[in-house]
């Protein structure tokens, strides 16, 4: 996998806006977009870093798609979806509205690197991480994916509910730590945290596997069930989910005299399993 810092790339066809962009930055890294006149981005409120004062801003309802007709109910069912991940609501769409070229700057919220896919390039649809979505080329689809199998629904965690990303164009999203791409051939398995599972290609097959007997359950420190990824098919891991920060955050902010949200709660301990935030 190329070096996602310094990334850059110059644009070829497709029916989506095909911007050129340069990721900067190791750790702590920021996405900039170059636009021609008419060329739009979109991305999640309080994303944008800076901007060229050619680009304007527009908050849109739902993801900037517009749906398949772009219908008033298409844009709802949008938003709607959004909704669902925990995303607000509206996006913004940043369009050059000058001559010559413009550019947009973007960053992530939190320490990690941002990775740039091209969705015509992994089967134009993306299942990530419900907070993954940081940028995007006008015209991809921000969607919701459910994961079928009750077993999944019940004690999925993190990993029920997640991103559809659809389209042709470019996506960049945010991944916590240092990003792993994995190639699964034709039945080949992984077993991954499920915090740690970033993004994947819609033609991997997701399930939970639980995760050794009962002493490993208790001493082990890990979760109750791992995400096994069945291929063919793109997996991107994550080494540190932000949920797995916060958490050690809030342990450690209890021992100094507070409380940890699930200190003292039996379902908060198993929830804090279930999720992969021990």
């Amino acid at each position: 996998m190329p070096n996602p810092s310094p990334w850059q790339h110059h644009r070829q066809a497709g029916l989506a806006d095909d911007i050129d962009f340069e990721i900067k930055g190791q750790e702590l890294q920021f996405l900039e977009i170059e636009l021609d006149p008419g060329e739009s981005a979109v991305a999640e409120a309080g994303a944008l870093v800076w901007k060229d004062a050619a680009v304007g801003m527009t908050t849109v309802f739902g993801d900037g798609s517009g749906g398949s007709d772009g219908s008033f109910m298409g844009k709802l069912l949008g938003a709607g979806k959004r909704l669902v991940t925990g995303e607000s609501l509206f996006t913004t769409v940043f369009t050059h509205n000058g001559r010559g070229k413009a550019r947009v700057a973007f960053a992530s919220p939190t320490p990690g690197a941002i990775l740039p896919i091209r969705l015509d390039q992994v089967g134009r649809r993306l299942i990530c991480q419900k907070d993954s979505f940081l940028a995007a080329a006008k015209g991809v689809s921000i969607g919701v994916h459910f994961q079928q199998r009750i077993m999944t629904g019940l004690f999925g965690g993190e990993g029920f509910i997640m991103q559809k990303l659809e389209g042709d164009g470019w996506v960049f999203v945010q991944m916590g730590g240092t990003i792993v791409e994995r190639e699964l051939a034709p039945g080949e398995q992984l077993h991954v945290d499920t915090g740690c599972v970033a993004a994947y290609t819609d033609t991997v097959d997701f399930d939970l596997e639980r995760a050794g007997g009962v002493r490993s359950i208790l001493f082990g420190g890990e979760g109750l069930f791992f995400a096994r990824l069945t291929g063919p098919g793109k997996v991107w891991i994550q080494s540190l989910p932000f949920s797995r920060l916060a958490g050690r955050m809030l342990a450690a902010a209890g021992s100094r005299g507070g409380q940890n949200r699930g200190e003292g709660s039996v379902l908060g301990g198993l929830g804090d399993l279930i999720g992969g935030n021990n």
